[in-house]
């Protein structure tokens, strides 16, 4: 898109915005259809389908077993991983991660981990020796925007889809072939509502258009309590004190009904 389409975007976008509507017809404060599928991977301990609108993200688990932090013994570990790939975009480009990618993935883990949604103490398999670490992959396969809120609700459903693989503690081996009745350990469902200013309005779950043209963005992670444990600005907009608290306020209603979704 060159500076003058950009521009024309922004300024029609923009227009719609000031009256309080969206180019697909929904309000400012409006999320797109969500839609969340389970179980899809086959060869994933967990995993997940979930659309928002045009946008589509799958996301799978997987648990083996390693050796802890020395900083946490008896701890098990979480790793968030996303790549964004040409499939799902021609935004997005093969090759090292790029820092969208890295973004992507450090927020998703920030709000699982900050928010406490695995007890990781019960992960352990043998103090100072061996734990369980659970690995999170996050694929989006169509962008048309909102990945942070998308990927969040597809990582989450499916690390509540998971299924801890079988151990053997005499031969000290995992059997990856073999699943067990039992799940991870989940406390918390974190959610996250991504927010968007264009020309001082502001509005939720933004489309690849808007991304495009968009002045700021601000993503907040909310748990069930109505906590805050994530926030990621982004953009080289300005978001001002007051815009963040109303954000903040505006995330705690929306968050009820996306944690329906899981």
């Amino acid at each position: 898109m060159n500076n003058k389409e950009n521009s024309n975007l922004k300024d029609y976008l923009s227009k719609l915005l000031k009256k309080k509507i969206r180019e697909d017809g929904r309000k400012p404060f409006d999320y797109r259809k969500i839609s969340v599928e389970t179980g899809i991977l086959s060869q994933a301990n967990g995993s997940a389908r979930v659309k928002l609108g045009d946008t589509e993200v799958l996301a799978g688990v997987k648990i083996g077993a390693g050796t802890p932090y020395p900083d946490g013994p008896a701890d098990g570990t979480l790793m968030v991983n996303s790549e964004l790939s040409p499939i799902a975009s021609d935004r997005f480009e093969s090759g090292p991660p790029s820092p969208a990618s890295i973004e992507l993935s450090r927020v998703i883990d920030r709000a699982i981990r900050e928010s406490g949604t695995i007890d990781v103490s019960k992960l352990c398999i043998k103090s100072g020796e061996k734990v369980w670490m659970v690995f999170v992959d996050v694929y989006p396969i169509n962008d048309d925007g909102n990945l942070f809120d998308i990927g969040l609700i597809a990582a989450m459903a499916a690390l509540k889809n998971a299924r801890m693989p079988k151990y053997d503690e005499k031969t000290e081996q995992v059997n990856h072939r073999e699943l067990t009745k039992d799940k991870l350990p989940i406390n918390e469902e974190p959610v996250m509502c991504t927010f968007g200013k264009l020309d001082g309005e502001i509005f939720v779950d933004s489309t690849e258009r808007e991304e495009l043209v968009m002045d700021s963005r601000l993503s907040i992670g909310i748990t069930k309590k109505g906590n805050i444990c994530a926030m990621q600005k982004g953009g080289e907009g300005t978001i001002t004190s007051s815009e963040m608290m109303d954000m903040i306020k505006k995330a705690q209603e929306l968050s009820k009904d996306l944690r329906k979704n899981l």
